[in-house]
């Protein structure tokens, strides 16, 4: 057994790889675990080599499934990271993770700069409120340009973009960066090997110079420090704007921007420099704080204090059950009982593992600020607490996405029946994207998802790791319905009189459709009171509410979940024996059912934001294939040979469109999604 060496909390980092597909995370991942002596060859995604990418499905497509985490050492700190799916299919597993980091590298193509699962990432690290640094990666390619990904980055994203790096050469002729912070260039010798510091080049002179005075300027406008001594100086000390940067970095006010080739580990180990120096250690971030019976707790990054940690990540292995957890508070060793806090139950750690992908090492302890992977653990799932049995705790767990896209799902031969149901229980305990259900209807089995890849992904895991024939449907999108015109006054009295207490409610409600951005539009339901003179106790209100909440579950077109709407209370009536919170939820779910039968209803469906990127001459038969598919362009652009096109597309449309894409551009087409919400169906 090897125990890793331990780290004070200082030297961690705890970040994750974000990125659109293609972008280059998985490259860049391996060059990090290569320039630090974690791996002794260059993993290469072409040829399926590498660490991160393990599964056998993600060598087979190229592209990044699972989030999987490793651990490194650079520079006397210890760097835990989370290579995350960039396919906008998988972006639960990105917010995991992102529940769990403490920063985060934010990979850019430097030929496409931001695309669109790059914001979508990037809106869900500022949600959980992740310091990141950006990276403008494939510098080596034709079309390369920092400073166009940088303005895509400004414009898009909207941060102040920090650019430290000035590259050395352009597209093939790119050999280094000079470092605008120390005032060096580093450069990559062709065969390869660890970068050469030196002076910067006199062609490049000036345009250091005047780059470094942006720069400067800049960092003063956002930080009083670096203002002070702007003003006194007219100029900033590398140790001030180092200083400065790391601020600004922590804080969200700016994001560092740096620039290479993972491909031809150009700009590795000067990425290496600034996690280490620019991104938080878990003693930068605030105490993470849970509930436990009506009080809120801190528990802060004390190895010394109550033990609590979330777990993100689940794994059925060959070798038995992972649960991976990020350690928050306090220690965890081989032996102990843990208590989840969701269930209530206690479970024993039976090992501890530091983890390299589909790789262990086992440890002897886990401390506050690690990530690592228990065994063990029976029942705990995704979003569990684990904490010490005598101080528990209720962490927020990583919110799952509703799924988009369903496909009903039957043994072939019908004799594993048993096999099947066991199977689909493990998928949707490592993936809570994932849903199961039997329609009520035809009674088949139904596996819901985010799309059609994902869903591809899942049933292919079936076959491969359960040795499991199963039939596949056509997939089906899940469809909402809303009120395009309400009602008012609508009166409903529930009354039940079958021997001893009875049952007396009476409530008269408003129906209206819910405009965005109103109050409760997030959540496409809104509930409010109007009824004056007591004549509906509040604690019965707060019951007319969950029982309107009930009713939204099926819709009167179809029986999909209603949302879009907003209840009003407007009167109502009890009775001094009969009335109790049960009889007025009762009398709040029919009396709503009833409204919507009333009111004008529209079935919904889910659209996306499609970005297709072609060769030129192929433009106008992707356009009209769009437009038949009901699409609805929003932009193009043209950039080195080829077109990118943008347009918003029913979900439902898009079923088999790689293969139709495919044959219209002889295979150079490519296209990815971007959920944006749901749009009314056609009649």
């Amino acid at each position: 057994m090897r125990t890793a060496p331990t780290h004070p909390l200082n030297a961690v980092r705890n970040l994750g790889i974000l990125a659109h597909v293609d972008a280059g995370k998985t490259t860049v991942t391996e060059r990090i675990l290569y320039a630090t002596g974690t791996t002794h060859k260059r993993g290469e995604v072409h040829d399926g080599t590498t660490v991160t990418d393990f599964d056998s499905q993600e060598r087979d497509r190229g592209i990044t499934i699972f989030a999987a985490a490793v651990s490194c050492a650079w520079d006397g700190h210890r760097v835990n990271l989370i290579d995350t799916p960039g396919h906008v299919d998988f972006s639960d597993e990105v917010e995991r993770s992102l529940r769990v980091l403490d920063g985060a590298i934010a990979v850019f193509d430097g030929v496409a700069g931001v695309e669109p699962q790059s914001e979508s990432v990037w809106r869900r690290a500022d949600r959980h409120g992740v310091p990141r640094i950006a990276f403008v990666n494939k510098l080596d390619r034709a079309g390369a340009d920092l400073d166009a990904a940088v303005a895509s980055i400004r414009a898009r994203l909207h941060p102040a973009p920090l650019v430290v790096q000035v590259p050395i050469g352009a597209e093939a002729a790119f050999t280094g960066v000079v470092d605008l912070v120390r005032m060096r260039a580093l450069v990559w010798p062709d065969g390869g090997g660890a970068c050469v510091a030196g002076p910067v080049p006199e062609a490049l002179n000036d345009e250091v110079l005047r780059r470094r005075r942006l720069l400067d300027e800049a960092v003063a406008e956002l930080h009083q420090g670096a203002f002070e001594e702007f003003c006194a100086k007219s100029a900033l000390s590398a140790a001030t704007l180092s200083t400065a940067l790391r601020d600004l970095t922590r804080t969200g006010d700016g994001v560092v921007v740096l620039c290479g080739s993972a491909y031809r580990n150009r700009g590795v180990e000067p990425l290496l420099d600034a996690v280490v120096a620019y991104l938080p250690s878990p003693l930068d971030v605030p105490a993470v704080r849970g509930t436990w019976e009506g009080g809120v707790w801190e528990r802060t990054a004390d190895p010394q204090g109550p033990f609590a940690a979330l777990a993100f990540k689940v794994n059925a292995t060959a070798t038995g059950r992972l649960t991976s957890v990020r350690v928050y508070s306090g220690t965890i060793r081989k032996g102990d009982t843990v208590l989840d806090a969701g269930t209530g139950r206690t479970e024993r750690v039976g090992r501890i593992l530091r983890v390299r992908a589909d790789r262990h090492a086992e440890v002897e302890a886990a401390v506050a600020g690690d990530i690592v992977a228990l065994v063990g653990p029976k029942a705990a799932r995704a979003g569990a607490t684990l904490c010490g049995p005598g101080d528990p705790l209720l962490l927020e767990p990583p919110a799952a996405a509703d799924p988009m896209v369903s496909v009903a799902v039957e043994e072939r031969g019908g004799t594993e029946a048993g096999r099947l149901a066991t199977a689909l229980a493990r998928l949707v305990e490592e993936d809570p994207s994932l849903l199961v259900r039997t329609d009520s209807e035809t009674g088949q089995t139904v596996l819901s998802g985010m799309g059609e890849l994902h869903l591809e992904v899942a049933v292919e895991k079936i076959r491969r790791a359960q040795g499991l024939d199963v039939n596949v449907g056509r997939p089906r999108v899940t469809y909402r319905e809303t009120v395009a015109r309400g009602v008012s006054g609508l009166v409903y009295r529930h009354v039940k009189q079958d021997g001893g207490a009875g049952q007396f409610a009476h409530v008269v409600l408003d129906v209206e459709p819910l405009e965005p951005g109103a109050d409760g539009g997030d959540e496409g339901f809104a509930f409010r009171s109007t009824v004056v003179g007591g004549r509906v106790p509040r604690e019965y209100v707060k019951a007319v509410e969950a029982g309107c909440r009930d009713a939204l579950a099926e819709g009167p077109l179809g029986g999909h979940p209603v949302t879009g709407l907003r209840v009003t209370l407007t009167d109502g009536a009890t009775h001094p024996q009969d009335s109790s919170e049960m009889a007025f939820r009762t009398a709040g779910r029919f009396a709503l059912r009833e409204a919507l039968r009333a009111s004008a209803m529209v079935l919904l469906e889910p659209v996306v934001e499609v970005t297709v990127t072609v060769p030129e001459d192929a433009v106008g038969g992707v356009l009209g294939d769009l437009v038949a598919r009901r699409g609805r362009v929003s932009g193009s652009a043209a950039r080195a040979g080829t077109a990118q096109v943008t347009a918003t597309v029913p979900l439902a449309e898009l079923f088999g469109y790689a293969t139709r894409l495919r044959s219209r551009t002889q295979g150079r087409g490519t296209f990815t999604t971007r959920p944006t919400g749901y749009a009314p169906a056609p009649a």
